[in-house]
């Protein structure tokens, strides 16, 4: 058997992005602790100035906005641009973004979208495992930055310290990727892989800081029924379910459970969780 995990751009432009944008509530619960670390990264860099006075970030892989929307909210002297593949996905985006006057979105592919000048910071949440040639990506991103403008950007650490996909892909029975490299969550789960692909691409200055957070799958009134609602929708395992026939997952069900009632913590469902935040300049 074939891994369902890795995903192509036509994906997240399709079906996995229509998912994503249905699904944005849960899936920024899930970041909540992690999004923070990142906004705080870019935004460090960029000193307050002059209101006169503007800087553009752009949002790479921006999903359904909250990062973008976060930084513009904190620094009205930026003026943000989200980016992302999905129509659906930027439709949620400027939804939520409504009234915020220095933030815009635009659909496109980040590894050969052209803005219309050079940017002066970039960030992405969990928005660049996907390229299909990451060197080729990344190159094309600095083409898109100031001189040494600044880039921060976070993807999930190894697969092992990420127990809500672990555990969760022993539980079901998923098989690993085949190519762990390929487009997907954990492609860039080694730091000397990343490392070499920002060198390559002609990023400057590039270092790791492990993050190590709660990754948070359930809540309300019934977190578990939450959490299986939220992984039977979202994610390498959702993919991987859909394949099964009806009384295979009637019968994993109560075992998902089990399992999640495991995790309750706080009335949340709630994982461990560990990320690299990337910083590196133009």
């Amino acid at each position: 058997m074939t891994s369902v995990e890795n995903l192509a751009g036509e994906e997240w432009r399709g079906r996995v992005g229509g998912s994503w944008a249905a699904e944005w509530v849960r899936t920024d619960r899930s970041f909540a602790e992690l999004t923070g670390h990142l906004v705080e990264a870019v935004s460090s860099t960029l000193p307050p100035l002059a209101l006169t006075t503007r800087r553009s970030v752009l949002d790479i892989g921006c999903g359904a906005g909250e990062t973008a929307l976060r930084l513009a909210s904190e620094r009205p002297d930026l003026d943000v641009t989200g980016l992302d593949l999905s129509d659906e996905l930027v439709a949620a985006a400027r939804e939520r973004g409504a009234g915020q006057s220095n933030l815009s979105y635009a659909t496109g592919d980040a590894s050969n979208w052209q803005g219309a000048a050079l940017f002066d910071a970039a960030l992405s949440r969990h928005g660049v495992m996907f390229f299909d040639d990451p060197v080729a990506a990344f190159t094309h991103l600095r083409s898109l930055m100031a001189p040494h403008a600044p880039l921060a950007f976070t993807c999930f650490a190894a697969r092992a310290d990420n127990f809500w996909a672990s555990e969760l892909a022993e539980l079901i029975g998923a098989p690993l990727p085949v190519d762990p490299y390929a487009p997907g969550p954990f492609a860039f789960a080694e730091a000397d892989r990343v490392h070499a692909i920002l060198d390559a691409s002609g990023w400057q200055n590039a270092t790791s800081e492990r993050i190590d957070y709660r990754y948070v799958a359930g809540g309300g009134d019934d977190p578990v029924g939450d959490a299986l609602d939220f992984f039977m929708r979202i994610g390498p395992a959702a993919r991987h379910i859909a394949t099964l026939d009806v009384a295979a997952r009637q019968a994993l069900e109560p075992r998902l459970k089990t399992w999640l009632q495991g995790h309750i913590e706080g009335g949340e469902v709630r994982f461990p969780a560990s990320a690299w935040l990337w910083r590196a300049t133009a």
